[in-house]
């Protein structure tokens, strides 16, 4: 017998003993097993599973031309989700919605159930944006514009509402790769801005049209800088200088390092939401799962005999070691995210079938039980092989293109494939070896 794998398998088996206590410390304590305090992280459940905050905005777009409302919205929606995952919240859902002329957006935090807390996470996200000086004739038409309309019973906001001084450029805050702090030459604290590829360009071409002429950065709607423009900029670096006190500077580099506003937005509705599902359902699909899975198991072993047996053991493995990652991440577990969980379980069965289904045809062959087991491994590794990298690549692609609810399914099914093929393919197999050393 080879002594090097019984002790790799030992080893496997007290790794996850402790796994299994890491995913489940609750049962333990009702049983009176004290575990230490690293134990006691719960899992990251999302909004339809655990209740939270539901909160919409309504976004400002007057200054923005109508054919980029929808880059614009892309961009806050982006910044939205950059402010909250800045702040701990794992996975949070925020979708564009367009209800007849108007543009929201709908943030759903779980776990948040402080709905001043929520509100405080993405309020204090600063709109940055540049903009350029007017014309003379230009001022004094708005000027005269909005004398008219405040003579109005119903003036239009739109108007009165319009910087007669300065206009709106394409420059904000979406282009902001970084802020940092620091001194001018009389020590006075300054913020120093980098923008990023699009931002720079778009930056030099502002400069390079106003030079001599100053280039107001307005923050939350409020002029805090307007210096003038000395040469063309290139290089896609500003300069925010103003009587800040050093402590409101750090406030400052650090809201805008979490996401400037490519708009700005207004709250128009907050509730608390209960989980859909509620503790009773999730008891219930804890059931419905357990119960599915030893089914599973018990087919393995009727058919598979020793062999289901082991690829047994398995996948009880594999189960414990992706909750725990799904613990330890955390990764956010939605219902979608739950039903890729789910999926990945049904492709590592998958994978001891076609093993074994190999191995079979190799016993009827005469060879013996040890070269047809790996025979079976070197036969069936292909299709495994191009079947879960093909899921891993799906995957992918769903994180990366879609919403935040499609997500969570992507990163657990990717996580759930990844995980099989180190269970099939090296856990499996490696029990195998051991039991079939001797005769």
């Amino acid at each position: 017998m080879n002594y090097k794998k019984l002790l790799v398998i030992i080893g496997i088996f007290i790794i996850t003993i402790l796994l299994g206590i890491f995913i489940y410390p609750d049962g333990l304590k009702e049983r009176g097993i004290e575990l230490p305090r690293f134990f006691d992280r719960p899992f990251s459940l999302g909004l339809d599973v655990s209740g939270g905050t539901l909160l919409l905005y309504e976004a400002d777009l007057n200054n923005i031309e109508a054919s980029d409302y929808a880059s614009a919205m892309d961009g806050l929606r982006d910044v939205i989700e950059r402010r909250i995952n800045y702040s701990g919240v794992r996975e949070p859902r925020v979708q564009i919605n367009k209800s007849g002329e108007k543009w929201r957006l709908i943030v759903e935090l779980a776990g948040i159930k402080d709905i001043q807390e929520a509100i405080k996470m993405i309020g204090e996200t600063p709109y940055l944006e540049f903009k350029e000086i007017r014309t003379e004739e230009e001022a004094k038409a708005i000027l005269e514009l909005q004398e008219e309309e405040s003579k109005k019973e119903e003036p239009d906001l739109r108007i009165v509402q319009t910087d007669p001084y300065f206009k709106q450029t394409s420059l904000t805050g979406q282009y902001l790769e970084r802020a940092e702090l620091g001194f001018d030459q009389n020590s006075l604290p300054i913020i120093n801005l980098q923008f990023n590829d699009e931002g720079a360009k778009i930056f030099a071409v502002l400069t390079k049209k106003n030079v001599g002429q100053p280039l107001a950065i307005y923050l939350d709607n409020y002029p805090i800088s307007i210096p003038v423009v000395r040469e063309e900029i290139p290089s896609g670096k500003a300069q925010i200088s103003g009587e800040f006190t050093l402590p409101e500077a750090k406030e400052l580099v650090t809201r805008l390092n979490q996401g400037a506003l490519p708009v700005p937005i207004n709250l128009i509705s907050q509730q608390s939401i209960g989980a859909v599902l509620g503790e009773e359902s999730i008891q219930k699909i804890t059931k419905a799962a357990l119960l599915g899975f030893i089914l599973v198991l018990m087919f393995m072993i009727v058919i598979y005999r020793m062999p289901g047996f082991l690829s047994s053991i398995s996948l009880i493995i594999y189960v414990i070691l992706t909750m725990s990652i799904f613990k330890a991440l955390p990764v956010t577990l939605t219902l979608a995210g739950i039903t890729g969980f789910i999926l990945s379980v049904g492709m590592a069965v998958d994978a001891n079938i076609l093993i074994f289904e190999h191995a079979k045809e190799e016993i009827k062959k005469n060879k013996p039980m040890r070269i047809s087991m790996e025979d079976g491994f070197l036969r069936s590794w292909p299709a495994i092989r191009d079947s879960n990298i093909a899921t891993i690549i799906s995957a992918v692609i769903l994180y990366y293109f879609t919403s935040s609810m499609i997500r969570g399914f992507s990163v657990t099914l990717a996580i759930g494939v990844g995980v099989s093929l180190i269970t099939a393919l090296y856990i499996t197999r490696l029990f195998l070896q051991v039991l079939t050393t001797n005769k």
